[in-house]
């Protein structure tokens, strides 16, 4: 598996030099700067503690600009389970010291090795096995897995005690490495693909070079799958990844037996058996196992599963939220992470950004969200991993209706076979209530005042219902230079339904620099006051305003339309 690009964190610009030569080791890698402490950075965050272990719990390699002190206090409540963690350093503002924290198992001295050079300084490496021989035993590299980490500690301490070893099987990684061999050693490391029973005085390493071909028809895959392993006395952990037909793309048992396997799944081209799906995928196969269900295929090297087949492609579509990093939940973080394409608005695609260099951004014009839903489906049909970005939350008035809506219209099998995902944001309006109070405490209707896809007779009579109810409304789209008239009208029709003193909230690009919140009533609201980047919250007649300390106040339409409870005044 290749290993994630690292994330270089820093406190303040004195480190941006330092970050800027680590970067260059790794092109992929973002720089998260403090905000308001760090110009220049690829990335700003706000809360130094919070983004440390969002990242931790993302897997993605940290390396921290800062006292290894301040790196081991904000992680500690998350360091449960030794050797499920990613590699974390700690490194000198100024590049004078490389420390090596966490992710023994994960490369962690890999990385400082390699961060080391780049500064001209020697890494803080203090792992005694790795210090004596030169490499670390329990972390093979890419294609290859341990057998056993405990029995493997167990293995490595009795070499630092003196033992001697052999080595039983292909490690070419080990050729430079500075271990106690000889032939007759009691300690063996093997290296193969062999199904073997663990005995203490063998390290297990198991080449992933085993590839399996399956058919999603088989009841309890997962089981099938070991039992032919077994049969041809093939070890699981050498499994490199499944491989299934592209028509079963959106079987869930396949998708639930890789991830009980702890494989890839792959798919390739429908060719009638399982037997020849395996046989065509790879160049050159030692040998064959299995039945026209599960078949299995062994490869002379270890297997890179990237290139075998494809994936199934994946298609996300997200919601930035109101604009504000920090109002953007992790899940659509992690999606931006993993993206090979981003589609969308242009400036709603800049906002979600800075990306990767091997990141396309496809950057359209606002009123083209179909012919966008469809480029999207292309992609993605194709293997790729794709984001659709919306600001606000994708499901108002936004790009997943449109998605759907170009999936429904197609009969295309490899659009329906796509793994879609719509995931939250913080909507504009909710943005909005929330810096004003709670104005939508209680029932409240959304309409976007926009007569582009719907007529305005239905919006005026959805106006006069909601308001009719008694309902807080909030307003998309409230005015344009194309629409300058709608939203007059609008107020018009609100009115009839409620007093002049009614509460009304403008939010203007809340959640994004310059944001402005203003508070007036339903009789001094006109339409010059509004433009297309306003949210416009009007109150129900339950709907109160309270003074604040500040000199500003909260608004608030309460949860109860109790016998006490009688508009404002």
């Amino acid at each position: 598996m290749t290993r994630p690009a690292p994330a270089i964190v820093i406190l303040g610009n004195g480190s941006l030099a330092t970050a800027r030569k680590i970067q260059q080791v790794y092109p992929g890698a973002l720089i998260h700067g403090l905000a308001e402490r760090v110009d220049g950075a690829d990335r700003v965050y706000h809360e130094f503690g919070a983004t440390l272990r969002e990242l931790y719990q993302q897997d993605t390699p940290i390396i921290a600009l800062c006292a290894a002190g301040i790196v081991i206090r904000t992680l500690a409540p998350l360091l449960l389970e030794k050797g499920a963690e990613p590699p974390v350093l700690a490194v000198a503002e100024d590049g004078s010291a490389v420390v090596p924290l966490l992710g023994g198992l994960g490369g962690v001295n890999v990385l400082a090795r390699e961060i080391a050079v780049a500064l001209d300084v020697a890494p803080a490496i203090t792992t005694s096995g790795e210090l004596r021989f030169g490499t670390c035993l329990l972390n093979p590299p890419s294609g290859y897995v341990l057998g056993d980490l405990e029995l493997g500690k167990r293995f490595v301490s009795d070499l630092l005690a003196g033992e001697t070893l052999r080595i039983e099987g292909s490690a070419p990684w080990l050729a430079q490495a500075q271990l106690p061999e000889n032939p007759q050693a009691r300690l063996a490391v093997h290296v193969g693909h062999a199904e073997r029973t663990p005995a203490a005085n063998e390290l297990l390493i198991y080449p992933r070079n085993v590839l399996v071909a399956v058919s999603a028809d088989v009841g309890n895959l997962p089981s099938a799958v070991r039992e032919v392993l077994h049969q041809a006395k093939i070890a699981v952990q050498s499994v490199a990844c499944l491989l299934a037909a592209d028509g079963d793309m959106a079987s869930a048992a396949l998708r639930e037996a890789a991830l009980e396997l702890g494989v890839p799944l792959r798919f390739a081209n429908d060719v009638g058996s399982v037997s020849e799906l395996a046989r065509t995928a790879i160049d050159q196969p030692v040998s064959n196992f299995g039945d026209e269900q599960v078949a299995v295929v062994v490869a002379a090297q270890p297997l890179d599963p990237m290139s075998i087949g494809r994936s199934r492609g994946r298609l996300a579509v997200i919601g930035l939220g109101p604009g504000a990093a920090e109002l953007m939940v992790p899940a659509v973080k992690a999606e931006l992470a993993r993206a090979n394409d981003v589609l969308g608005y242009e400036t709603y695609v800049r906002m979600a950004g800075p990306f990767r260099a091997d990141q396309v951004m496809h950057c359209t014009d606002n009123r083209e969200e179909m012919q966008r839903a469809r480029h999207a489906f292309e992609l993605a049909a194709q293997g790729r991993s794709v984001v659709v970005v919306s600001s606000g939350d994708p499901g108002v008035f936004a790009m997943a209706a449109a998605v759907l809506e170009a999936l429904h219209e197609s009969s295309d099998a490899a659009w329906h076979n796509v793994d879609l995902e719509i995931l939250p944001g913080v909507s504009a309006s909710l943005a909005t209530a929330a810096q004003a109070g709670a104005p939508l405490g209680h029932d409240f209707c959304v309409l976007s005042l926009s007569d582009n896809l719907k007529p305005w007779g239905i919006i005026e009579k959805r106006l006069d219902l909601a308001a009719q109810a008694d309902l807080a409304l909030a307003f998309y789209n409230p005015i344009s230079r194309s629409r300058p008239w709608q939203l007059g009208q609008a107020l018009e029709i609100v009115a009839r339904h409620r007093t002049p003193d009614t509460p009304v909230v403008l939010g203007r690009d809340i959640g994004r620099p310059g944001q402005t919140l203003r508070v007036t009533t339903l009789g001094l609201l006109t339409p010059d006051q509004v433009d297309m980047r306003t949210m416009v919250l009007v109150g129900s007649s339950t709907t109160r305003v309270i003074p604040r300390p500040d000199g500003r106040v909260w608004v608030y339409t309460p949860r109860s339309y109790g016998d006490k409870l009688v508009p404002v005044q």
